[in-house]
């Protein structure tokens, strides 16, 4: 063999062992150690639904608020003369049918002006409806209990339609959300208990599976899991993370 294949072989066979080298596990992993992370039970981004400028933005971040509770609230002026002049409208609309009821009784009307002043007055009272649809848009409501994670608005903010306001994450139990090796599914049933270690309060946990999910990612070979920790144990917040760990099957 040349000089050069010699050289050739020898750099080759030293990158396929370096190769080698680094794909080798750490020989301290654990390989019953699952990553999780703690996810809200309900979380959502409320949006703006209307083009307008925020007159009030009542919240801050981690403030707790109640459902139904009014977040932010825009300057409806314009949205309340047209209700004003909707409703104006459907008055008269509703006296004009009723004289054209009365002059049909007297036969000084048809039976055509009366349906005509019939659909009119149902037409100013469809105005008065998206009237009002419009003033509620004004006031932005918390759809749940929860806290605010995020705020994407300050005070006197002119928005367009479909910007971001806030974001909110529900109160109450969290749930742990992991990718578990397929593998394990032949012992996984709801209820299987596991322990879970959540790295920012150095703590372990007793938590059950709540939900398995009905298709394998056939990739990655695994399997999608939902679980809640027992109890209600104080200091454990949406995003945090942890290692998750199940007994062997016997």
């Amino acid at each position: 063999m040349s000089l050069l294949r010699r050289v050739g072989a020898a750099a080759l066979a030293a990158g396929i062992g370096t190769f080698a080298i680094a794909q080798t596990p750490h020989a301290g992993a654990d390989p019953s150690a699952i990553r999780v992370q703690l996810s809200p039970e309900l979380e959502t981004t409320l949006a703006s639904q209307m083009v307008g400028r925020i007159s009030a933005l009542n919240g801050s971040l981690g403030a707790s608020v109640a459902k139904g509770r009014v977040l932010v609230s825009f300057d409806c002026s314009e949205g309340d003369a047209k209700l004003q002049m909707a409703q104006a409208e459907s008055a008269m609309a509703k006296e004009t049918l009723e004289t054209k009821q009365r002059l049909r009784k007297l036969e000084a009307a048809g039976d055509m002006e009366v349906s005509l002043a019939a659909a009119a007055a149902d037409r100013a009272l469809a105005a008065i409806a998206v009237a009002r649809v419009q003033v509620a848009q004004c006031s932005v409501l918390a759809p749940f209990s929860g806290r605010i994670v995020k705020l994407h608005v300050k005070p006197f903010q002119g928005v367009t339609l479909g910007t971001p306001l806030i974001e909110m994450v529900s109160d109450g139990p969290l749930k742990l959300r992991l990718n578990v090796p397929s593998k394990l599914l032949r012992s996984l049933r709801v209820g299987t208990p596991f322990e879970v270690d959540i790295e920012e309060t150095a703590k372990t946990y007793l938590a059950k599976v709540t939900a398995i999910n009905a298709r394998v990612d056939a990739v990655a070979q695994t399997l999608e899991l939902e679980a809640r920790i027992e109890g209600r144990p104080g200091g454990l917040l949406a995003g945090m993370t942890g290692i998750a760990r199940f007994k062997p099957a016997p």
